[in-house]
């Protein structure tokens, strides 16, 4: 008997060895295979993170959020199969907003650039956006970007833009407002900016811009790929996003969204 309740110990034994192997096998099964949703600040929705107060990518419209990069949200949302959440943060914060966690992705007009690309990831372009030299419209000594060189002009701290200006010479102020950037250069506080060329035509739809006028930097400056942009800490996040993108611009919604915020199909580079 003592022989026999010694085999049936071992043999106990020796199945919860392999039981506790399988399960080991299981965990990292399961560990390889983390669905995009573990990855989400918030399951089941999108928590995307952007200004909110530059026509027309995100601005509001009596009180309401809209713009092209809201709706370009809400379908990539819905590519996915969750809930967009937005969440408007000033440009200073933008990025470390989402690198704290408090949103999945960035849809803002944001370029990828080194520095950025050390720290986080960025799904394919949806537009790409051209550059062009905003000044008061008797300024007769812009024609090309080596002509800021000494000038003063007004640019987002951090933003593509900034480094532009910086690259070429020019004394910059930091002030990532659009409208606010137009009067100061009204009131002759600075010489110019450089933005892009949809944002000054959508922002003269609504707004008086005769006292202004801008030089197109294209030939110069190659259009910059803006992108989302995600925590590298999200990879099946990641490749949902470039799905989602690919599959909006093969069913032509990147180009109906583009042609109704900004009046051209400005998906492709060229």
């Amino acid at each position: 008997m003592k022989f026999k309740k010694h085999i049936f110990a071992a043999t106990a034994i020796i199945t919860a060895i392999v039981l506790a192997g399988c399960g080991s096998n299981k965990q990292g099964s399961a560990s390889k295979g983390t669905s995009y949703q573990s990855e989400l600040v918030k399951k089941g929705s999108l928590t995307i993170g952007l200004e909110g107060t530059f026509a027309p990518y995100s601005y509001r419209d009596n009180g309401k959020l809209t713009g092209f990069e809201v709706e370009l949200g809400n379908d990539i949302a819905k590519k996915i199969g969750v809930k967009p959440v937005f969440v408007p943060t000033k440009w200073d914060s933008l990025i470390a907003g989402l690198g704290s966690g408090r949103y999945d992705v960035i849809l803002n007009n944001i370029n990828k650039t080194p520095q950025r690309a050390k720290v986080y990831a960025f799904a394919n372009p949806y537009i790409y956006s051209r550059y062009v030299l905003i000044s008061r419209h008797d300024e007769k000594g812009f024609q090309t970007v080596n002509d800021i060189k000494g000038k003063k002009l007004v640019e987002g701290t951090g933003t593509d833009n900034f480094n532009v200006a910086t690259k070429y010479g020019a004394t910059v102020v930091p002030n990532g407002d659009f409208p606010t950037a137009l009067g100061l250069i009204r009131q002759g506080r600075v010489d110019a900016t450089i933005n892009s060329r949809e944002a000054f035509l959508a922002y003269a739809k609504s707004n008086p811009t005769s006292d202004l006028k801008y030089v197109d930097l294209s030939k110069t400056l190659t259009p910059t790929a803006v992108q989302p942009m995600l925590n590298k800490q999200a990879p099946q996040l990641l490749a949902k996003v470039n799905t989602a993108i690919q599959e909006l611009r093969q069913d032509g919604t990147l180009t109906k969204l583009s042609e109704k915020y900004f009046g051209s199909d400005i998906t492709k580079a060229n």
